[in-house]
């Protein structure tokens, strides 16, 4: 029997889907169900299904990043979206990062039916052109939310940032976040951060009514002396040789 994880705020979708599909017809059953993505991946983690039904546009939340985050940590997991946003380009790019189908809310049944069968049969096969296909769409996933992340630790960098945080925004773990940041960009998270920070406590550098102290704190660091260490580090000279060397 194939695993099966419902997501959508919409607690009438859910129960309409989990009462309405004769499951075992598909060799499924729906083994969890969540209302946010939040909910909904903490659960994927635990139960691993081999199918997600998900809605992408609920309350407060970037559906695009929770896809790329499901599709890169579970690049085996089909997923079927079914949403009432209608816009072409963003069903274009979930497709891009490996959603099996696309169905606009209200759905007819024999959409739902089609796209069960669809997935079933993948999942039945297993065929090496898909396992090609399927790690295309994962590389995709991945650089998709590696930008996710960087932007989020762009606007982001002045407060106590941690890995946690970061993964949570991108929907996938700790490990899994750290692993594609070392893939993508070559850096750990840490190192990627304190770059973002020194490029900013530089720009800052140039204004000379602005303390060195003030600096540090501004671009996210509590301790004056890591700051002064790491932009050393960074740099290869202090802060101060740093701002006597500008024009």
């Amino acid at each position: 029997m194939y695993r099966v994880v419902l997501i959508d705020d919409e607690a009438r979708i859910v129960e309409g889907l989990r009462k309405v599909i004769k499951w075992e017809d598909y060799h499924c059953q729906v083994v969890a169900t969540a209302s946010s993505g939040e909910e909904g991946a903490e659960i994927i983690r635990q139960v691993r299904p081999h199918i997600l039904f998900t809605d992408i546009r609920m309350t407060g939340q970037n559906g695009l990043s929770m896809v790329a985050g499901l599709r890169s940590e579970f690049p085996d997991m089909e997923v079927i979206i079914l949403t009432g946003y209608r816009d072409f380009a963003y069903a274009q790019q979930a497709i891009r990062l490996g959603v099996a189908r696309f169905l606009l809310k209200p759905s007819k049944m024999d959409e739902i039916k089609e796209a069960l069968q669809y997935v079933t049969a993948k999942l039945d096969s297993q065929k090496a052109p898909q396992e090609e296909a399927e790690t295309e769409q994962s590389q995709h996933a991945g650089s998709f939310l590696v930008n996710q992340a960087l932007a989020y630790m762009e606007k982001n960098y002045q407060q106590k940032l941690t890995l946690q945080e970061v993964a949570d925004c991108c929907f996938v773990s700790q490990w899994h976040l750290s692993k594609l940041l070392n893939r993508y960009a070559e850096k750990s998270f840490y190192d990627i951060l304190n770059a973002i920070r020194i490029n900013k406590a530089k720009e800052l550098l140039q204004d000379p009514k602005l303390k060195i102290g003030e600096i540090s704190e501004m671009v996210g660091y509590a301790d004056t002396a890591h700051f002064a260490r790491t932009f050393k580090k960074v740099v290869g000279m202090s802060a101060n040789e740093y701002r006597n060397s500008l024009p």
